[in-house]
């Protein structure tokens, strides 16, 4: 279609010849300043609607310095952020509260060293109000302290290995979800517990690890660990490692319930039923977790709530003039910098 017969966009001074009303007085309604006449502003609010009138985001941004734009940074695989239930989960609580903020979210997922470089320049070109970042490694990882160090709000899902940086976050609480798994397994008689870890460059594998060894005590067995990646497919080939080595294990604790279930194909395979031979807790209480069989005993952690959560954490940050509602199962004030979110073991028929 040629320029010329494309409809005109409606204007700022179309929708104040509509209303009867200046331009600045346009400008300032659709900008939100609260001391336009609440009868005038009824006026402009309709004139944008018969018009369909849009606001140029780009012009408003440099006139509000703020872009109402959040960015998103999981440092993964594309197949692991959307085969994990964990990054669904996150990335849907981020969305809800984005949304009833009147914000948008952006999606990165830089997988190496020049894709991070591009979301670092993006996000300090003021194209976004503030960083969240999920799925911290222990590896050198630029992008938190260039953000501070930049001015730029950021708030980490999970616990930040460098707390030096003072960077706010919001965590599930691992280590006591590692001491609920290891003590289930105890209560009901198992004796040889071995576990399939998390990553141990991350906070949460290395948290849900301690919690499990600390509960065990003199109990805890080193030859009887063995490390996944959180993946079904980790936790299927740890399980057959664990059974290689130590064939008499009768109870296994798998830091994620995809690891559980890839650990359930191994013990099928191996000829070992669950639970008569082998108890098994996982982590998450992910949807499949109820329909597993046989129905898997996890640790449930409250991944959508977290991604609320740390959108409330940024918004205190980056946009401290909006006023909103409580968030009901926050354990302290959105505004508080650290919030430890709490765990539950849900008891099924796998251990």
């Amino acid at each position: 279609m040629p320029a010329s017969a494309r409809p005109k966009r409606p204007s700022l001074e179309d929708v104040a010849a509509r209303a009867g009303v200046s331009r600045a007085t346009v400008s300032r309604v659709v900008n939100g300043t609260p001391t336009v006449d609440a009868a005038i502003a009824a006026r402009v609010d309709q004139a944008v609607r018969e018009l369909g009138y849009q606001p140029n985001l780009s012009a408003r941004a440099l006139v509000s310095k703020r872009t109402d734009t959040l960015a998103l940074v999981a440092s993964e695989s594309d197949a692991r952020v959307f085969g994990d239930p964990f990054f669904s989960r996150i990335v849907r609580g981020s969305t809800l509260e984005a949304s009833a903020a009147g914000m948008q979210l952006v999606l990165f997922m830089p997988q190496d060293p020049d894709e991070l470089d591009r979301a670092e320049r993006y996000v300090r070109s003021g194209a976004v109000d503030g960083v969240l970042l999920i799925s911290q490694h222990e590896t050198y990882d630029p992008l938190p302290g260039a953000l501070i160090q930049a001015g730029i709000p950021v708030v980490i899902g999970g616990r930040p290995f460098d707390e030096s940086l003072g960077v706010a976050y919001v965590d599930n609480d691992n280590v006591t979800g590692g001491r609920l798994a290891a003590r289930r397994l105890v209560e009901i008689g198992r004796r040889r517990i071995g576990t399939i870890t998390g990553p141990q460059d991350m906070s949460a594998g290395i948290d849900r690890l301690e919690g499990f060894r600390s509960e065990l005590g003199e109990a805890f067995r080193p030859d009887l660990v063995v490390h996944g990646e959180f993946t079904q497919q980790s936790g299927m080939e740890a399980a057959r490692r664990l059974l290689a080595d130590a064939p008499d294990v009768d109870g296994l604790f798998a830091a994620s319930d995809l690891m559980a279930l890839g650990a359930f194909q191994a013990l099928h395979q191996a000829g070992r039923r669950v639970p008569e031979d082998v108890a098994v807790v996982g982590f998450d209480d992910i949807q499949v977790a109820a329909s597993a069989f046989p129905p898997l005993t996890t640790v449930r952690q409250q991944t959508v709530l977290q991604g609320r959560a740390m959108v409330r954490l940024l918004m205190a940050r980056a946009r401290p003039d909006l006023e909103l509602p409580p968030l009901p199962g926050l354990p302290g004030p959105a505004s508080d910098p650290h919030l430890v979110l709490p765990v539950e073991l849900v008891v099924r028929e796998s251990a």
